[in-house]
């Protein structure tokens, strides 16, 4: 549950459901976040393993970050630090697959103070998380369109299956000084349709339009499932978002909304499919922490069977300082 305000300059929220997202609004914004009554009615309270291992992670990425603990793990207290980058390696549980954390990760990368070079090891594909195939073929394209493109790489040196892992993947991302502003109205016809199918029976597909509009969908095998079955729930997945439409699917809405929020001081415009649940938290987190809001309307009002939504948005010009220091 998130019941945001503002006291003192520290941003509170409540609730786990969306820590990433939140510790990510606060490296970039410098302004320090307490979230509380983390899993404070559940029989296990308190911070899980694999949201230890992000903070410790963010915490080795940035210079000067503070992170306080409570006893109990129920809340925490993130002061922001200077997004350092640079060569960093690290462990991942096994209870979560890379792809948790290299998705926030991929959200500050660009405006650290030096290149980030990731190494990161672990399980590379669960059922929980984006795959490092998904990141790779359609996250990674989706920064392009905000002018991150040169030198942004993700290897996939070893893969690993959930419960031992053992799998390593590195991201490399260069630095940058602002955002482009975008204007991805316009979902085109689908011309491409591509899989890529990992050991452990897991399968990711996506489609992609004319006017490079990519959408994707996972799916990963269940005991006693055969390929054929893993096949079938990732081409019915993969019909559904194309069903929703949009330029970007729903597993890359906050990435994106981010970036337009980030961007230089203009408007902003994206076609996307339905928002998710994610998302419209998203917006709401973004307005508290950043104090900007979107306008969505329909894409098309006069057809009343379209999901399409168009939203837009001011860029707030974000400079990276810490490149400018560096």
């Amino acid at each position: 549950m998130a019941s945001t305000l503002v006291n003192n300059t520290v941003v509170k929220f409540s609730g786990h459901e969306h820590l990433r997202n939140r510790i990510v609004l606060s490296l970039l914004s410098g302004k320090p976040i307490r979230i509380d009554k983390i899993r404070s009615d559940d029989k296990d309270p308190g911070l899980r393993d694999y949201e230890v291992s992000l903070l410790r992670l963010l915490e080795t990425i940035c210079n000067g970050m503070v992170i306080e603990i409570s006893y109990t793990g129920t809340s925490i207290l993130i002061k922001p630090g200077i997004i350092n980058g640079g060569q960093v390696t690290h462990e991942c549980p096994a209870s979560r697959s890379v792809g948790y954390f290299l998705e926030p990760v991929l959200m500050l990368a660009p405006f650290a103070k030096k290149p980030l070079n990731l190494t990161l090891t672990g399980v590379t594909t669960d059922d929980k998380d984006l795959s490092v195939d998904l990141l790779r073929t359609v996250t990674l394209p989706h920064l392009q369109l905000f002018g991150i493109s040169e030198g942004v790489e993700l290897k996939i040196k070893k893969r690993g299956a959930p419960p031992l892992g053992g799998g390593e993947v590195q991201f490399s991302c260069p630095i940058v000084r602002n955002l482009k502003i975008i204007n991805f109205v316009e979902t085109g016809k689908i011309k491409r349709i591509r899989g890529i199918a990992s050991p452990g029976f897991a399968l990711t597909l996506l489609s992609e339009s004319t006017t490079s509009a990519i959408h994707c969908a996972e799916a990963v095998s269940q005991p006693g499932a055969t390929p054929e079955d893993v096949a079938l729930v990732a081409a019915r997945s993969l019909l559904s978002e194309v069903r929703g439409g949009g330029c970007v699917d729903q597993k890359h809405q906050c990435l994106v909304m981010l970036m337009m929020v980030l961007g230089t001081e203009d408007v902003g415009r994206c076609r996307i499919g339905p928002l998710s649940e994610r998302s419209i938290q998203f917006m709401r987190d973004i307005r508290d922490v950043f104090g900007t809001t979107f306008k969505v309307v329909p894409a098309d009002p006069s057809d009343s069977a379209s999901k399409e939504l168009l939203i837009s948005c001011y860029g707030i010009g974000y400079v990276n300082s810490n490149r400018s220091v560096a």
